[in-house]
């Protein structure tokens, strides 16, 4: 593993996806701790139970919403004693980016970061991932079952059909419909809680991170997400992995991911804040 952290920085906020809990992110915090730092991975609100006891009553879940969840977080944040590095995976990428939005955090990961408004593309295996939930309106004010067939095709791709089952069993939970829905159809809402100003220069620094074979947020949309910010002059970078999934928190080789996740917003986040905006041009 790389060096401990240095410098101010000494805690993890982790922001788990939609059809998760922070189970998702249990070899994260496991690796991230034994590196010296204090790992938060808080629930969305209402959220803080077992996989289990959320597959048997997903009334939280279906209370869900993009304003409630970041809000929620931030209240969790502005109680740090020192701005952490925010780290969010799908949906909990979203959220990272809302709340960096609003100046919070030393320096910020979105992994597979579903996107925000104003990015336009929509892949035919994006709508295919949430057709479960979007296939009907209904769903809007409903948490919706995620079967293994779902999981499969949207999680684990890669993975063997036992192997995906057995992750299924693990960590998924039905999926929040008004999420969905506020993230599907943030470009056409004049007062999308998904819409950020992708022009503020005084943010913390912030990695996309995609992968190859994401079915759920495949890379052509977090490197869209990522041009949006050529906007500001504050740090923005994008990089794609090959072979990853939309399960790269879990999937085989998930340390590898948590590791450059880790010392890219460690390296970024001890920069002088003057240093991490282009003196020109945006850097990418």
């Amino acid at each position: 593993m790389s060096a401990m952290p240095q410098g101010q920085v000494d805690t993890v906020v982790l922001i788990h996806g939609l059809w998760m809990t922070p189970r998702s992110w249990e070899g994260w915090v496991d690796r991230f701790t034994a590196r010296g730092l204090h790992v938060l991975a808080p629930a969305w609100p209402g959220m803080d139970l077992s996989v289990e006891q959320l597959r048997d009553d997903p009334s939280p879940i279906a209370e869900q919403s993009i304003a409630t969840i970041v809000a929620h977080y931030d209240r969790i944040i502005r109680a740090l004693p020192r701005p952490p590095i925010i780290m969010g995976h799908s949906f909990g990428g979203l959220i990272t980016q809302l709340l960096v939005d609003r100046g919070l955090g030393a320096a910020a990961v979105g992994v597979h970061a579903a996107a925000p408004k104003g990015v336009l593309k929509v892949p035919l295996s994006t709508l295919r991932s949430g057709f479960s939930i979007l296939r009907n309106p209904a769903n809007r004010n409903r948490a919706v079952p995620f079967t293994q067939d779902e999981f499969h095709y949207a999680f684990a791709n890669t993975m063997t059909r036992a192997d995906s089952d057995r992750a299924w069993q693990r960590y998924a939970v039905p999926g929040a419909g008004r999420v969905l829905f506020e993230g599907a159809f943030a470009n056409i809402d004049p007062r999308s809680p998904a819409k950020i100003d992708f022009g503020r220069d005084n943010r913390a620094p912030l990695l996309l991170m995609a992968g190859e074979l994401d079915h759920v947020v495949p890379a052509s949309v977090v490197r869209s997400n990522a041009g949006l910010y050529q906007k500001s002059r504050a740090l923005t970078a994008f990089e794609e992995f090959p072979g990853r999934t939309h399960f790269t928190a879990g999937q085989d080789g998930w340390e590898k991911i948590a590791d450059y996740a880790l010392d890219w917003a460690l390296r970024a986040a001890a920069l002088p804040r003057e240093a991490t905006i282009a003196s020109e041009t945006p850097r990418r």
